[in-house]
């Protein structure tokens, strides 16, 4: 099965580099991987462009004017033109264990979404990983917190799999889906303008959809550079669009991913 990998990003080419090179040591690539691009300036379209030329990945920019934080769309342009019946999705500054992309294939099934989870670099250590474009870590390595995630078992992984329709721990930066079924449920809302809720709101359409979903831990492993918090002023307005689709039973979203299809 062929899988496109969806890089979301805007203005940070020093931990995008980084993602680009764990994704080329990846043990099983991706079909392609898709830059969906927020908004950035031109450095980050001429390292895309640069690191293009130096790999053997299918490397497309998929980029939108900055007119505020509109990752919801940007999501939806990239799939929108992905070739792959299956989708991941990650974040443009999670470094990859060199069997993300694999244990996501293998634990694909139809009728299910997958969720996976992350380590958290401190400051000092995303520090370092950037000056020194270290990209390889242990579980006992210093800076890292929540090292359980770090663990990579594939016994531990089907062990520990849980299969629920919960919504808590929705995170869109380590999450797989098949293609078919985001566009069942029109992808990502569009209405969700500004950082919190958006992937969970595209959950709950799932859910209602019938689609489960798959919690995986000890595999799909990503390790999260540490950045400043992002600005929530948007929050309470995205709760409210959240709701209104868990109450409702909602299953559609009016402007989604069908502008582009």
């Amino acid at each position: 099965m062929r899988i496109s990998l969806i890089v979301t990003t805007y203005n940070r080419p020093d931990a995008l580099l980084l993602v680009l090179k764990s994704i080329q040591n990846q043990r099983v690539k991706p079909f392609e991987v898709i830059i969906a691009d927020d908004g950035s300036d031109n450095v980050t379209k001429a390292l895309i462009e640069k690191f293009a030329l130096n790999t053997n990945l299918t490397i497309i920019h998929s980029h939108q004017n900055d007119i505020g934080f509109r990752v919801s769309e940007s999501r939806n342009k990239a799939i929108s033109i992905a070739k792959s019946e299956y989708i991941v999705l990650m974040d443009g500054d999670m470094v990859l264990h060199p069997e993300f992309i694999n244990d996501h294939l293998i634990n694909a099934e139809e009728g299910f979404y997958i969720q996976g989870s992350r380590v958290l670099l401190n400051q000092e250590k995303t520090q370092d990983v950037l000056e020194t474009q270290a990209i390889f870590f242990k579980a006992l390595d210093s800076g890292l917190k929540n090292r359980l995630n770090a663990i990579h078992s594939n016994y531990l992984s089907k062990l520990f799999l849980i299969r629920s329709s919960l919504l808590k721990g929705v995170r869109s930066c380590n999450m797989s889906f098949y293609r078919k079924d985001c566009i069942n449920v029109n992808g990502f809302n569009s209405k969700f303008i500004g950082w919190g809720r958006e992937d969970s709101e595209f959950i709950a359409r799932l859910f209602n959809m019938g689609v489960g979903r798959k919690t995986l831990k000890f595999s799909a492993i990503q390790y999260h550079l540490w950045h400043d918090e992002s600005n929530r002023k948007s929050l309470l307005d995205n709760d409210k669009l959240l709701k209104k689709t868990i109450n409702e039973n909602l299953k559609w979203c009016e402007i989604g991913i069908n502008k582009f299809l």
